[in-house]
Formats: C-alpha cells, sequence, structure tokens
C-alpha cells in the first residue's frame, strides 16, 4: 500500500546510503533511511506547479535566522492539490500513528550554490520525526554525531526520493546538504542543481528528547 515500509522497521535502499562504519549503519537501521523513486516523474511535475506559486513570491535569501541556510526561498505549503493529498497520505506511515505530520510542508527551494549547514532541527518548533522529499536536483544529506564527529551517514537524494530521519538521526546527529564543491557519494560526484524539498514534520509533544542537543 501507499507508504507502506516507513515504518521504524523500514530501511534505507542500500545504494543510497554509505556510513562512517557498519556499527553506525546498524545503529541508525530505521531511523535514518531514503527510498528511490518515492513519487514518479509525472507526479513530481505536479507537486512542482502545486508549490511554484508560493515560492515565486519570495525573494532568493542569503541571512536565514539561525545562519543554516544561504541561497534559499522558503514557503509553507498547505497541500490542497490532489498530489500534494496524496502525497501527505504516503508519507504518514513514516510517523508514529499518535504523532502525524502536520498537514502543511515547509518547501525549501535551494539555488546550485546554495546550501543547508550543519544543525539539528530545534525542539521547540519540530518533533520526533523528519521526512524530506526531494524535487529538481541530486543532492547529498549527511548526518555527523554530536558526539563523536568521526561518525558520519550520507543519504543520496535523487529527484523523487524521500528521506526520514527519527530518534536518534533526528535529535543526536546534525543534518546537512553539501554545498556542490563538496557534493560526492563516495567516489561519485553529484552536480548540485535548483533543489526543491517538500519537508513533513510534527509537532512537539512536550516531552525533552534523551540528552537533548542545543536548539540550532
Amino acid at each position: 500500500s501507499p507508504g507502506s515500509g516507513l515504518g521504524p522497521e523500514a530501511e534505507a535502499d542500500p545504494a543510497l546510503l554509505r556510513a562512517s562504519s557498519p556499527e553506525l549503519a546498524r545503529r541508525l537501521r530505521g531511523l535514518a533511511l531514503v527510498r528511490g523513486g518515492f513519487v514518479s516523474e509525472g507526479e513530481a511535475a505536479e507537486l512542482l506547479r502545486e508549490v511554484e506559486p508560493g515560492l515565486g513570491r519570495g525573494r532568493y535569501q542569503n541571512d536565514h535566522w539561525d545562519r543554516a541556510i544561504t541561497g534559499y526561498r522558503e514557503t509553507e505549503r498547505g497541500l490542497r492539490g490532489a498530489a500534494g493529498r496524496a502525497l501527505l497520505r504516503r508519507v504518514t506511515p513514516a510517523f508514529p500513528p499518535r504523532r502525524p505530520p502536520r498537514p502543511s510542508a515547509h518547501v525549501l527551494d535551494l539555488l546550485p550554490g546554495g546550501r543547508v549547514g550543519p544543525h539539528v532541527d530545534s525542539v521547540k518548533f519540530c518533533g520526533c520525526t523528519i521526512a524530506g522529499l526531494s524535487l529538481l536536483s541530486p543532492s547529498v544529506l549527511r548526518l555527523r554525531s554530536l558526539q563523536d564527529p568521526q561518525d558520519w551517514l550520507e543519504l543520496l537524494l535523487e529527484p523523487g526520493s524521500l528521506y526520514v530521519l527519527r530518534g536518534a538521526a533526528r535529535y543526536e546527529f546534525t543534518h546537512e546538504i553539501l554545498p556542490d564543491e563538496e557534493s560526492f557519494f563516495g567516489g561519485l560526484r553529484v552536480p548540485r542543481g535548483r533543489r526543491v524539498a517538500m519537508i513533513f514534520r510534527n509537532d512537539p509533544a512536550g516531552e525533552t528528547p534523551p540528552n537533548p542537543p542545543k536548539d540550532s
């Protein structure tokens, strides 16, 4: 069924994931995953048509409030079109049953030379799960441990792919989109073009995660 296999038992497409060690890959199994081809080219085009008007009303910026993002514009989009509603239904199984995603998506439009620097989403504004759909350009998402920076995980985000971060991958690791000059996946060069991401989050539940990181 749509979205099945996105729960905590899910595993990433092995060709789209690299880790600093097999132990780390096992530790984050089911907590950081990526699925290629989550939407078709036709679905991707329809989703872009739905979000482009909202993006077009904004200008590209270099001064994000927490300094984590450069070369971007963003909007919050309620998903009212058929493709958007279908995407929300398919993404929902990645979230706990009692902690569903918000009905609106955070749409982030990143220029070819833009970047999303290392950060941990603030526990004030984001709950236990993050899911992002990548459109237009491939990119590399890198996670790095806050406690042991030599521990890292990389996900290859192809157009139409979905990534999910939860648990330790959400709270105990920074995540970033590598800038074009650093955009490699192993020995594979992943040239960056314009990238649009539709990011889903759930609301904070009020609990404090174990060993909470400093908000960023």
